[in-house]
């Protein structure tokens, strides 16, 4: 049976005090909670199938509330998001939901996450995201970003910025976000994505990650993915999710 198989953990990193990332793989959500060991998922080819990394805004009250609240209202949503409107409307309500959830409690009053993921259909994949976590193409061996970060570019010999432009809630009032939105025809021969945070791609160059994907598969990938990020310092939460689409043999 054709099947999509999900390989996924989250960790505080090195450096801060908890996580404030959280994942959501269809109706299954994990929300600011450390794993060091990969929990792999099987999903039959055709429903859609979501995948989402929300990454908490540090320096701001609540990151961890404001990106299990989207987390978890993503996975609700999962099964009616099969087509590109239905997705950019659950991340307008997300959105909202955020900027209310201070409204009810001033003590979070700008909080914010960033959010990145795809939906699986039979035939399409599409790719989603406010902020700059990412989704990455890694099929036949390369990697190609599919996602849209929100930041300007980096300094002169920098490779990464901390800067975000665009966020689910972030700030003191109430704003409105334009997602980022890509369709893709799934191969037919399979494929194979990652959605992570920048824990992941901050410490680690794209040939780095490459080369790990190039070399494992499926939870092992996922699981060397992280001991890498941690290899390089850890320096923020690292999230990750990997995305293997199988056809019948």
């Amino acid at each position: 049976m054709a099947h999509i198989a999900v390989s996924a953990l989250s960790h505080e990193g090195l450096v801060r005090e908890h996580n404030e990332d959280s994942l959501a793989i269809g109706p299954w959500t994990l929300c600011a909670t450390v794993t060091e060991s990969p929990q792999t998922m099987l999903f039959p080819l055709g429903t859609p199938c979501l995948v989402a990394v929300a990454d908490g805004l540090g320096g701001h009250p609540g990151g961890e509330v404001a990106s299990a609240l989207v987390a978890r209202r993503l996975a609700a949503l999962a099964p009616g998001l099969g087509d590109p409107d239905a997705v950019r409307e659950a991340l307008l309500a997300c959105n909202r939901e955020v900027f209310e959830a201070t409204e009810r409690s001033p003590e979070l009053t700008g909080m914010g996450t960033t959010v990145a993921g795809l939906v699986v259909t039979a035939t399409e994949v599409i790719v989603f995201n406010v902020g700059d976590s990412r989704v990455l193409d890694a099929t036949g061996g390369e990697l190609r970003r599919l996602s849209t970060d929100d930041s300007p570019p980096p300094p002169p010999g920098r490779r990464t910025t901390n800067i975000v432009t665009q966020t689910l809630g972030g700030s003191v009032s109430p704003r409105t976000v334009e997602p980022h939105l890509v369709v893709h025809p799934l191969p037919a021969a399979g494929a194979r994505y990652l959605v992570c945070s920048d824990g992941l791609t901050d410490p680690l160059p794209d040939e780095e990650i490459s080369g790990i994907l190039a070399r494992h598969s499926d939870s092992t990938a996922a699981f060397e993915l992280w001991k890498a990020a941690i290899d390089a310092g850890g320096p923020d939460n690292i999230t990750l999710a990997l995305v293997s689409v199988h056809h019948d043999e």
